[in-house]
Parts: C-alpha cells; sequence; structure tokens
C-alpha cells in the first residue's frame, strides 16, 4: 500500500514538473518573439550606459513581458481546442499523454495571473519608473526613481480601490454585498478583472467591426491590385515629369537663400509623395500575371468569407441564445479535456473556429489603430518612444485578454471559459450578451456595407456636383506634385 502511495506521489511530482517545463518553453518562445517584435519598433538609443538607459531596458524587458502574456492570451483558446481534437483523435497514443487536462487549466490560470500582474502591476511600474526623477531634495539615482514609481503605484491602488469601493457599494447595498467590500483578495481583484474584462470587450466590439471594413484597405494596399482598363506606362511617363518638374524646382529654391523655409520643406515632402507613387507604379507593373489577376481576388475573397461566416455565426448565436438558455457563456471547473467534442463537424470545424479567432485579433487590432483616437498609438519602425510602447503593450493586452471572452460570447466556439476566465459577473447577464451580439452583427454589417458602397456613393456626389463642395474645402495648390486627376490612378 505504501508502495502505490509513492508511486501516485512520484507521477503526479513528475506529472507538475512536466507542466512546468512545458509551460515555460512556450512562454519563452512568446517572449523571444515578443522581444523582436518590440526592438524592431523601439526608437534606438545611443550605446552610452548612463541611468535613462537602465531605465529604458527595465521598461523594455516588462513590455515584452506584457507583449508575451498577450500572445498567450491570444494562443489559448485556439491551443485548448485543438488539444481537446487532438485527445479525442487519439485518445490513448503515448507521445501525446503530456497533452491532458491538467496542462490546460494550468495554462489558463497561468495567463489570468500574468494578465492580471501586468495590468495593474508591472505596466505601471514601467510607466512612473520612466517618467520618474526623484523627489525633490533627494539624492538623484535610480533608488530615488525607484521610491518615487513606488509611491505613485500605492496613491493609484489606493484611487483604484476606492473608485471599485464606491462602484460596488452603490451598485449592490445589500448586506451581502456591503460585507464582501472588505474582503480584497475574494472581492476586489476578481470584480475588478472583471470590469476590465467588460471594458475589454467593449473594445474588441468598437474595434472589431471597423478592422474587418479596414483589413480590405490594408491587404489592398500590401498586393498588387489587377490592372483594368490602365495604362501604367503613361502614369509612370506622367510622374516621373511631375519628379523631374518638383526636383528642378526645389533645385532652383535652394540656390536662393530667401526662398528657404517651409515652401522647401513643402516641396521635399510632395517630391517624396510622388516618388512613393512611382515606386508603387513600378512594382505594380514588375508584378507577375498570377500574382496581380489571382492572389488579389482570392485573398478578397477570403477576407469576404471570413467576415460572412463571423456574422452568420453570430446570427445563429442570437438565435440560440433566444430558444436555449446553455448557449450563454458560462466557466467550467472540470478537468476533463478530450471527453467529448465540442465541434458538430469536428476537426474541420475546430479548424475554421480558430482562423476566426485569429481574424478577429488581427482586425481588431487593425481597427484599434484606425480609430482617431489612437492613432497617436501607432508604432512606427525605429523611431517608437517607451512610452508609446508601453500604452501600445497596454491596448494589445486588454484585446487579447478579452478575446477568449468574446469568441464564447459571440458563439464562435462552444468550448467553456476555463479558470478565472469563467468567472465574470457580467457573462450572466443575458441581455448584457443578448445586446452584445447583436451591436456586433448589426456594427459589423453596416460598416461592411458602407466600406463597399463608398465607391457608387462617390460617383454619385461627383454626378449630382456635390464633389466640388468637399474639394471647396480643402486647400488647394495649383503647383502640388499630384496629378489633376488623380481619379485616372484608381483602380476600378
Amino acid at each position: 500500500m505504501e508502495e502505490d502511495d509513492v508511486t501516485i506521489r512520484e507521477q503526479n511530482f513528475h506529472s507538475q514538473v512536466r507542466e512546468y517545463i512545458i509551460c515555460f518553453l512556450l512562454f519563452a518562445v512568446l517572449y523571444i518573439v515578443s522581444y523582436c517584435i518590440i526592438t524592431r519598433y523601439k526608437r534606438k538609443s545611443d550605446d552610452h550606459e548612463d541611468e535613462d538607459a537602465v531605465v529604458n531596458r527595465i521598461s523594455l524587458y516588462l513590455c515584452t513581458f506584457t507583449l508575451a502574456v498577450s500572445g498567450g492570451a491570444v494562443f489559448l483558446l485556439p491551443f485548448s481546442i485543438i488539444s481537446n481534437e487532438i485527445l479525442l483523435s487519439f485518445p490513448r497514443n503515448y507521445y501525446i499523454q503530456w497533452l491532458n487536462g491538467s496542462l490546460i487549466h494550468g495554462l489558463w490560470n497561468l495567463v489570468s495571473l500574468f494578465s492580471n500582474l501586468c495590468l495593474f502591476v508591472l505596466m505601471p511600474f514601467a510607466y512612473f519608473f520612466l517618467e520618474s526623477e526623484g523627489f525633490a531634495g533627494s539624492k538623484k539615482g535610480i533608488k530615488a526613481r525607484i521610491l518615487e514609481t513606488f509611491v505613485m503605484l500605492f496613491l493609484l491602488a489606493l484611487l483604484i480601490l476606492g473608485i471599485v469601493w464606491v462602484a460596488s457599494a452603490l451598485i449592490d447595498n445589500d448586506a451581502a454585498s456591503m460585507e464582501s467590500l472588505y474582503d480584497l483578495w475574494e472581492f476586489y481583484l476578481p470584480y475588478l478583472y472583471s470590469c476590465i474584462s467588460l471594458m475589454g470587450g467593449l473594445l474588441l466590439l468598437m474595434c472589431t467591426p471597423v478592422g474587418m471594413s479596414r483589413m480590405f484597405t490594408v491587404v489592398g494596399q500590401l498586393l498588387v491590385k489587377p490592372t483594368i482598363l490602365e495604362d501604367l506606362d503613361e502614369q509612370i511617363y506622367c510622374i516621373h515629369l511631375q519628379e523631374e518638374a518638383l526636383q528642378r524646382r526645389l533645385n532652383g529654391s535652394s540656390s536662393h537663400t530667401f526662398i528657404r523655409g517651409s515652401f522647401t520643406f513643402q516641396l521635399t515632402k510632395e517630391l517624396d509623395n510622388i516618388r512613393n507613387q512611382k515606386n508603387k507604379l513600378e512594382r505594380r507593373k514588375k508584378a507577375s500575371g498570377w500574382e496581380k489577376n489571382l492572389l488579389y481576388p482570392i485573398v478578397m475573397l477570403i477576407l469576404l468569407a471570413g467576415t460572412t461566416i463571423s456574422v452568420i455565426m453570430v446570427a445563429l448565436n442570437i438565435l440560440y441564445l433566444l430558444v436555449d438558455e446553455t448557449a450563454m457563456p458560462k466557466g467550467s471547473t472540470e478537468r476533463g479535456i478530450g471527453n467529448t467534442s465540442l465541434s458538430t463537424f469536428g476537426v474541420i470545424q475546430a479548424v475554421v473556429e480558430i482562423i476566426l479567432m485569429f481574424y478577429l485579433m488581427v482586425s481588431s487590432v487593425v481597427g484599434f489603430y484606425s480609430l482617431r483616437v489612437f492613432e497617436g498609438f501607432t508604432p512606427r519602425k525605429d523611431d517608437t518612444t517607451m512610452t508609446t510602447i508601453i500604452g501600445c503593450c497596454v491596448s494589445i493586452l486588454v484585446l487579447s485578454s478579452a478575446l477568449p471572452v468574446m469568441s464564447r460570447t459571440l458563439g464562435i466556439t462552444r468550448f467553456d471559459l476555463l479558470g478565472d476566465f469563467g468567472r465574470f459577473n457580467w457573462l450572466g447577464n443575458f441581455y448584457i450578451v443578448l445586446s452584445y451580439n447583436l451591436l456586433f452583427a448589426v456594427v459589423t454589417t453596416l460598416c461592411l456595407v458602407r466600406k463597399f458602397t463608398s465607391a457608387v456613393r462617390e460617383e454619385l456626389l461627383k454626378a449630382l456636383g456635390l464633389d466640388k463642395l468637399q474639394l471647396s474645402n480643402s486647400p488647394a495648390d495649383p503647383e502640388s506634385g499630384k496629378l489633376s486627376a488623380n481619379g485616372h490612378q484608381k483602380t476600378l
């Protein structure tokens, strides 16, 4: 009997060690990828080692950790779905015994823990540490900046806890809720993270439909559009003449010192725009036939199909919510993974669900940076400050942490939320979940209709003569380097 107990303890010990090693390896890969991404956009600094360099390096490591956690949150639900299907297909395979329910639950709990840690501790610390200079009268240095950072974090924690305390007291004023107000670990932190998840879900609801319509433009800029009823040689020739004219004007203005200034800067900017247009036209001319006439339509059809399938699945989920209460998103505490398939069509539907989740995440990021409010957070290669990187990491963390909840709420997947992701209070509210689905379907449809009817609206405005009103509001430059018939360069 004692030998059996020892054997069981050894098996549990080895299982725990194996899970820790797998989690560490997965996180190490995400950390390396995140570090490469951030260093690609981070503004290059001098190699001189000083106090600010040390602070920037510490903030860089914290941002890398946060971005790695965001990547883990994005891959969390797809990894769980594909693991469930693999265990169903190969239930007794020796080489996948490490893929079990304990590992999946452990990953969900770790991602939830690290998301809270990054959102409430690491990112505020990185920002305050970056902006700190030390208290007045104290000796300057790293220790003084750390002290000021911890004081600011303490004040921020008091402010947030006070706001949550007042909000919870106003919403739930019964005796049980009033008693729970003094429970920090069991009430404050879950309630606060539930509010953050709701804000992340609303941010996804605002960004994803915009991103879905914006994706067509972004992909159109990356790929080569088909050449229909266009003479690229003529356009390149016109651009070349404009480039030579602007270059002569720029050379003439540089020879006169009194003309230098804003006018020269404007000419240089126009010359850069003309050269960019020329490069794009030359790239379109050099592109192969299959790239212009086959790749572009296929990619556009894939984007349209992904958006249409998403809207259809959300519409079906609305019907399920109205007739079946089991369609409500809920959490699961069961350790069993690989018992039943949650996809009607098996592996094929699971793959489609995973593709749609990644599509939703990419669309939400594109939509986030397309909104005018968040345009300032757009990263630029080798020219992004650490403050902007911190803001980008926080935004992506909020979006990625809300992605599993959003996917389950919209009915993209039937996989139940695990760990703390299934304990959000608002998930059990039928009206919030139904309104969320309705808003997503309606807003996404309106964005797509607006996107695909923009060309028709422009032609109607031209036919009615209303386009001249818009042109009169914009400053006209008769000597600008742009073609007077820009519409001639548009692709039909």
